[in-house]
């Protein structure tokens, strides 16, 4: 899927300085040659990144990233940047970008210091903990209610590392259930054979507000780590093109437009069915808006 990026919305900023040149960087360079970005994007995995019934991809991420490449057409002074949406999934994202089929990945992943071994990240988009999703008859309210069951969450996400380090040091018995996607792991709990998915609690939280019965899930209160931040996502050592994004992402943040942007996928109804969170920005969120920065964990 392409489109061409002209004037997209979120580009009321000064136009960025001009790259001294395009090689700077390899992406940069790359982009100026080909008039192309590629974008990573997920299937389903909203508000951050999705794609509609009539194949538009969509999202507070991709809102972003919209805005990145319209900056970056600045920069390059290109005439016109085409944008080549490439999907991706948890356990197939860092090989695309790695691979370089994705220039940079606008979803929902969690940087950490062993993901920044093998690819690099924006300033943090967002902030989130994992948690658990159960059905509400089951009554599981812990992780010690879990102790025995089958539990399922997405291979290569953070959170099925976290679930399964949780398993060994509780001895909870736990049947750990792999799947490839978010969507997969959710129908093994809405089907009763799984019976918790792990995952970010914001994903869990949107999951099952665009399900059928919403009023059929529980979201646990208990956490299986501390808030972390996702970041957009890129290849390592590229310094012209993280500079290029981080510029970009903190024109942003430090400006009126983030709060309209984040109004528009945290509180208030989106696409395709006016499904709302109501979640209003988190003081530790927001204090990352005002002061965006690299995150060390």
């Amino acid at each position: 899927m392409r489109i061409a990026v002209y004037c997209l919305f979120l580009t009321c900023f000064a136009p960025l300085t001009p790259l001294q040149a395009a090689g700077e960087g390899d992406t940069l360079q790359q982009i100026a040659r080909t008039a192309k970005i590629r974008i990573g994007y997920r299937e389903a995995e909203p508000p951050f990144s999705y794609q509609l019934p009539n194949g538009e991809v969509t999202g507070f991420s991709t809102d972003l990233c919209r805005t990145i490449s319209e900056d970056i057409r600045k920069s390059l002074k290109l005439d016109k940047l085409d944008v080549e949406y490439v999907k991706a999934t948890p356990a197939t994202r860092f090989i695309l970008v790695r691979g370089g089929q994705i220039d940079i990945e606008c979803a929902a992943t969690t940087n950490n210091s062993d993901r920044r071994r093998i690819v690099d990240f924006s300033y943090p988009n967002f902030m989130t903990a994992t948690q658990f999703l159960s059905r509400k008859q089951d009554n599981l309210k812990s992780l010690a209610d879990l102790a025995g069951r089958s539990v399922t969450s997405a291979s290569g996400t953070v959170n099925i590392d976290q679930l399964n380090a949780v398993n060994r040091e509780k001895n909870l018995n736990i049947s750990v259930m792999p799947t490839k996607t978010n969507e997969e792991a959710f129908a093994l709990v809405v089907s009763g054979k799984a019976s918790a998915f792990v995952m970010d609690g914001i994903l869990l939280a949107a999951l099952a507000a665009t399900s059928e019965n919403p009023d059929l899930y529980a979201l646990s209160e208990e956490t299986l780590s501390a808030p972390e931040p996702y970041g957009l996502v890129f290849r390592r050592d590229d310094p012209a093109f993280k500079a290029v994004v981080n510029d970009s992402l903190k024109r942003i943040f430090t400006g009126p437009a983030i709060h309209d942007l984040y109004e528009k996928w945290f509180t208030r109804p989106i696409p395709p069915n006016g499904m709302n969170l109501n979640l209003p920005m988190a003081a530790a969120l927001r204090q990352a808006y005002e002061q965006p920065k690299e995150y060390q964990d």
